[in-house]
C-alpha cells in the first residue's frame, strides 16, 4: 500500500456541509485536513491531553457546552485556550449553539477557524467521518474499465486492445452504467471496501478504436453513467490461447489483491464469437449469488456426490 498522505482543504468541508463561518481566519484557504478521524474534546476540557491528536477536526456539542457553562469565566477561558493552543485545524460547534465570547476571542488569538452547524452532533460526526474516509483514502490508479452491472461494481482489466472499452459500450447499451474508462482511480475507503471513479478530465468519455472518443453521457443519457462505484469483482480479459486450461467449473475461488483487499476475480479468455457483455452480466449475477450464500458449482458438486453415494448403496 502507498504511504502517500492525502489532504483536503478545510474550505471544501465547509462547502460540503454548508458550515457557518463564525470566525474565518485570514489563511483559511490554506488550511488542510489530513485526518479522517474527528474528536470531541470532552477529556481535553477536563485537562487530559495525553495522546491528543491536534491534527483532527474538533467538534463540540451539547455535552461539552453544558460542562463549560458550569465553569466560571476564567476557568472556562483557560480550558478553551489550552485546546486552541494545540493549533487544531478547526473547531466545529453543532446544534447551532451560541458561542462563548472568550471562545471567539481565543479563536482570533490562536488563528483557529470557528465553524457552526445546525445538525445534531452524532449525525454530523458520522456524515463527516464517512466523507473524510472517502476524500482522504489511500488510492491507486489502474488501467482498465469500471462498470456497474446489476448493482455490482465490475473492474475489467486486460492488455490494451483486448476489448475492454467495447465490452463497456455493449454493457451500457444493455442498460448498465459506465463509471470509468482507460484510467480507474481506486480508493481504499475501509478495511474491506474499494471504491472506483474516473479522473475528472476524462469522466464519461470512452475511446473506441476506429471511431475515436465518444461521450457516453451525451449519447446514451444521464442514466448510462455513474461517478463512483464500489469494486465488487474483477474480470481479467486475455486473448484465447489454444491448449491452455481454463476453469470450467468455478470450484476454486480466485482473488486479486488491491491495496491489501482481496477482491473476487475471474479470468475470461477472449475469442471471436464470444459475447463478452453477456459473460460479464452472468459473472456479475453469479458473484451476487455467491455473496448471498448460493454457489452453483458447489450445488452441482453436492448433487453429483449424493448421486454417487446412492449408487454405491444400491
Amino acid at each position: 500500500m502507498s504511504n502517500d498522505v492525502y489532504k483536503i482543504p478545510l474550505t471544501e468541508i465547509i462547502e460540503e456541509f454548508d458550515l457557518e463561518k463564525i470566525y474565518e481566519t485570514p489563511d483559511i484557504e490554506s488550511v488542510m485536513v489530513e485526518r479522517s478521524d474527528v474528536n470531541r474534546p470532552g477529556l481535553q476540557m477536563a485537562g487530559f491531553f495525553d495522546y491528543f491528536d491536534c491534527g483532527r477536526l474538533q467538534i463540540m456539542g451539547k455535552v461539552e457546552f453544558t460542562f463549560l457553562e458550569q465553569c466560571v469565566t476564567d476557568e472556562r477561558r483557560a480550558k478553551i485556550e489550552r485546546l486552541f493552543a494545540q493549533r487544531i485545524p478547526a473547531l466545529i460547534i453543532t446544534r447551532g449553539l451560541q458561542i462563548f465570547p472568550e471562545m471567539m476571542e481565543l479563536a482570533e488569538k490562536y488563528n483557529v477557524p470557528l465553524l457552526r452547524t445546525e445538525s445534531a452532533t452524532s449525525g454530523f460526526m458520522s456524515a463527516l467521518i464517512a466523507y473524510l474516509n472517502v476524500q482522504l483514502a489511500p488510492r491507486r490508479t489502474r488501467h482498465g474499465v469500471l462498470v456497474e452491472v446489476y448493482g455490482e461494481g465490475i473492474l475489467i482489466l486486460g492488455e490494451s486492445g483486448v476489448g475492454k472499452s467495447e465490452t463497456a459500450i455493449e454493457l451500457v447499451k444493455r442498460g448498465h452504467r459506465l463509471v470509468a474508462d482507460d484510467a480507474v482511480e481506486i480508493k481504499r475507503v475501509s478495511d474491506n471496501t474499494l471504491v472506483g471513479s474516473s479522473p475528472e478530465i476524462i469522466r464519461h468519455f470512452v475511446e473506441l478504436r476506429g471511431i475515436g472518443i465518444i461521450d457516453v453521457k451525451e449519447i446514451f443519457g444521464m442514466g448510462a453513467v455513474k461517478d463512483t462505484e464500489s469494486i465488487d469483482m474483477i474480470i481479467h480479459l486475455e486473448p484465447w490461447e489454444d491448449g491452455k486450461q481454463y476453469d470450467r467449473l468455478g470450484m476454486v475461488d480466485e482473488y486479486t489483491n488491491i491495496m491489501g483487499i482481496n477482491v473476487p476475480s475471474l479470468t475470461i479468455p477472449v475469442k471471436l464469437g464470444r459475447n463478452l457483455a453477456v459473460i460479464v452480466e452472468v459473472a456479475a449475477m453469479n458473484n451476487r449469488q455467491k455473496r448471498m450464500g448460493y454457489n452453483a458449482a458447489v450445488e452441482l458438486n453436492n448433487r453429483l456426490m449424493t448421486q454417487m453415494e446412492e449408487q454405491l448403496n444400491i
